[in-house]
C-alpha cells in the first residue's frame, strides 16, 4: 500500500496559533449577543495568554470595535493578529481550512466543501475562509476532491491521533435523509478520501451523537482523542435521557477497537452536563468540546455540579498542561463553544 502524502497533525502537537472569528451580530445567540461577545474576549484572552491568536473579523471599522474590546478585557494584543474577512458565521471548526503535513514537514491546507451543515442556506461567504486564511499565512490551498467532485465535510465531525487513526459518526457522515453531506457516498469513499487527503489508514465509526447537536452528529461533542492510544467519550448515566442508549452503544464500539499498531483503544469516559434547555431547544453541552493550547487545555463549563469532576478527568489526562475551565453557559445558546469556534494552525518545520 503506497505511502500516505499527507498526515493530519493531532491537536496537541506543536500550534502556530489558533484560529477564531469574532461574532459579528447576534443571529446565533438571539437575546444573549452582549454577553457571548464578552465569553469571547475571555476566550481570546485564554489563547492569547498561551499563543497567537487569528482573529476573523467582517471589517477595519469591525477590527477597531474589536481591539478596543478585547483591550477592555485585558487581552495580550500583541498576540493577536487580524484577518478582514467578511463571513456569515464564526464557526471555524467546520469552515475553516483544515491544515496538513506532507512528508517534508511543509504545510498544506485542505479546503472540504461547506454547507452550512446541509441545513442552513446562508453559508457562502464562509465557504471563502479556507482560501483566506490559507493566504494570510502563505500556505498552499487544495480543493478536496472525489470522482472529481468537491467533498462536504466538517472539521467537528472528525478527530485524529496524528498518527493514522481517525474517529467519526455515521449519523454525520452516512445519513441519507436528514442533512446529507455527499449523497451516495459508502464508509469507503469517506475511507478513500480520508486517506488520501488526511493520512489516515484507520477510521473508527461511531454511532449516533448527542441530542441538541443541529449538526446531525458530529463527533467533536462525544469523543475525541488525548494521545495516540487514548479517546475520552461522553457517557450518560441517567437512563431516561435519550442520550444514555446511544452514548453506552459507542462506548461498546470502542471498547472493542485495536489501533493499527495492534493495542487496544484506551477509553476514558467522562460524564455529559445535567440536561440544558433555553426557551424550546435542547443544547447540547459537553466538557468534550476542549481545545489544546501550547502548555494548556480549556474546558468548556456549564454551571454544573459535574463540572469539577470533568476538569479532574482533564487534570489526570493532562498533568504537564494548565487545565482552565471556560464558562460556556451563554455560547451553548449558539449549539456550540470552544471548539467548534476554534481551529488550531499547526506549526511548520522548526
Amino acid at each position: 500500500m503506497k505511502k500516505p502524502s499527507r498526515r493530519l497533525p493531532a491537536e496537541w502537537e506543536r500550534h502556530a496559533a489558533t484560529l477564531l472569528a469574532f461574532p459579528y451580530e447576534g443571529r446565533d445567540w438571539p437575546g444573549k449577543y452582549a454577553a457571548v461577545v464578552w465569553a469571547f474576549a475571555e476566550i481570546i484572552k485564554k489563547v492569547a495568554a498561551h499563543e497567537p491568536a487569528l482573529l476573523v473579523v467582517k471589517t477595519g471599522e469591525q477590527q477597531a470595535k474589536v481591539a478596543d474590546i478585547l483591550s477592555r478585557a485585558h487581552v495580550d494584543l500583541e498576540q493577536v493578529r487580524f484577518f478582514i474577512k467578511d463571513t456569515n458565521r464564526s464557526w471555524m471548526r467546520d469552515s475553516g481550512p483544515i491544515i496538513v503535513k506532507r512528508p517534508d514537514g511543509t504545510r498544506e491546507a485542505l479546503q472540504f466543501r461547506f454547507n452550512g451543515w446541509a441545513k442552513y442556506g446562508n453559508h457562502r461567504k464562509d465557504q471563502g475562509i479556507p482560501s483566506a486564511v490559507a493566504d494570510g499565512l502563505g500556505l498552499p490551498l487544495t480543493q478536496v476532491l472525489y470522482n472529481e467532485k468537491p467533498v462536504v465535510l466538517e472539521g467537528g465531525a472528525i478527530d485524529g491521533n496524528g498518527c493514522g487513526a481517525l474517529v467519526t459518526t455515521e449519523e454525520c457522515l452516512l445519513d441519507s435523509r436528514v442533512q446529507v453531506r455527499n449523497p451516495g457516498f459508502t464508509k469507503g469513499d469517506y475511507e478513500a478520501v480520508f486517506r488520501e487527503y488526511l493520512g489516515v489508514t484507520q477510521v473508527i465509526w461511531l454511532g449516533k451523537g448527542i441530542a441538541g447537536d443541529d449538526t446531525h452528529g458530529h463527533v467533536d461533542d462525544i469523543c475525541r482523542f488525548v494521545n495516540g492510544h487514548t479517546v475520552v467519550a461522553c457517557r450518560e448515566t441517567n437512563r431516561k435521557d435519550k442520550n444514555s442508549k446511544h452514548l453506552a452503544e459507542n462506548l461498546e464500539r470502542l471498547q472493542g477497537v485495536r489501533l493499527g499498531n495492534g493495542a487496544a483503544l484506551n477509553v476514558v469516559t467522562i460524564p455529559l452536563p445535567d440536561r440544558l434547555d433555553f426557551e424550546d431547544l435542547r443544547l447540547p453541552a459537553s466538557y468534550v468540546n476542549f481545545i489544546f493550547v501550547k502548555g494548556a487545555v480549556l474546558v468548556p463549563t456549564f454551571n454544573d455540579p459535574r463540572d469539577y469532576e470533568a476538569l479532574g478527568i482533564f487534570s489526570e489526562l493532562f498533568p504537564d498542561r494548565k487545565v482552565i475551565g471556560i464558562s460556556a453557559i451563554d455560547l451553548i445558546w449558539g449549539l456550540g463553544t470552544l471548539h467548534c469556534l476554534s481551529r488550531e494552525i499547526p506549526a511548520g518545520k522548526q
